[in-house]
């Protein structure tokens, strides 16, 4: 049995429907709990709510109605010092990477510890020597240290993704959301970045959330899959024991040959 880290997080949702300004209902009364250590799959389509969830769990885009709690915190109606607070326990990996492309690996990575480190050690470029180390530490957990001085835009896509995966483990996070982080990768290279987030699940205990359309990464990588269709949940339960028609449900339509990494 898995034994989540001290540090790691539970995540709970309670009625949460999120509506952009547009009147685009993008949840709809999702009501689920993430236990401490549980490296789950969110699985849906393009426009399904996948990365509207993951980006209402960490404040970027406000519920509408309904309660988000992340550890001891309520996120709902957090503003300013308090939800920069809250983002410092929360590592973030994006599809794009959001790497500084002119900067080297080792700057990157470091950027991991900003939410921890006083401003004008920040402004003035100032780090110690526990950070230094945890950034080198962090790279080498994903095979990345011999590139640490290279420049960022030099990199793979995969390799920006594993440096992305090394900037948030540098942050020390309780939770960690990956938000399609293999959806530009090619199968090798996806196959990687989602070994290096069971990693994190498996050897650190660390809370994973990962957005992704393909159902046999989901079924492959995760323990739990959530699917989502058109804003509403319609799938909780073990990755592992989703069937071909449990995707086709979510999905809304047959499987497809996009539907598969390995095709």
């Amino acid at each position: 049995m898995l034994v989540p880290a001290p540090s790691a997080w539970g995540i709970s949702l309670d009625d949460v429907s999120v509506v952009y300004p547009n009147g685009t209902r993008a949840l709809s009364g999702v009501s689920l709990d993430v236990a401490a250590g549980e490296m789950v799959s969110i699985v849906g389509l393009s426009g399904s709510g996948k990365s509207t969830l993951i980006r209402a769990i960490n404040g970027l885009v406000p519920a509408t109605s309904g309660t988000i709690t992340v550890g001891p915190t309520v996120v709902t109606g957090l503003r300013g010092r308090q939800l920069r607070r809250l983002r410092g326990h929360i590592g973030m990996i994006f599809q794009g990477f959001n790497l500084a492309d002119r900067a080297s690996v080792y700057r990157n990575v470091l950027v991991g510890r900003f939410s921890h480190t006083p401003t004008y050690r920040t402004l003035l470029g100032l780090t110690t020597s526990a950070d230094r180390e945890l950034a080198l530490r962090s790279l080498d957990s994903v095979g990345m240290l011999e590139k640490v001085w290279t420049r960022a835009g030099q990199l793979s896509g995969g390799q920006k993704q594993r440096v992305a995966i090394a900037r948030a483990l540098t942050q020390q996070p309780s939770i960690m959301l990956a938000d399609e982080p293999v959806a530009s990768l090619d199968p090798p290279t996806a196959h990687a970045v989602m070994d290096d987030l069971r990693r994190v699940n498996v050897e650190d205990g660390l809370t994973v959330l990962v957005n992704i359309h393909l159902m046999d990464l989901a079924r492959q990588y995760t323990t739990r899959m959530i699917g989502l269709r058109a804003g509403e949940l319609v799938y909780d339960g073990l990755a592992a024991d989703a069937t071909d028609a449990d995707f086709e449900q979510i999905y809304g339509r047959p499987i497809q040959p996009v539907d598969r990494l390995d095709r």
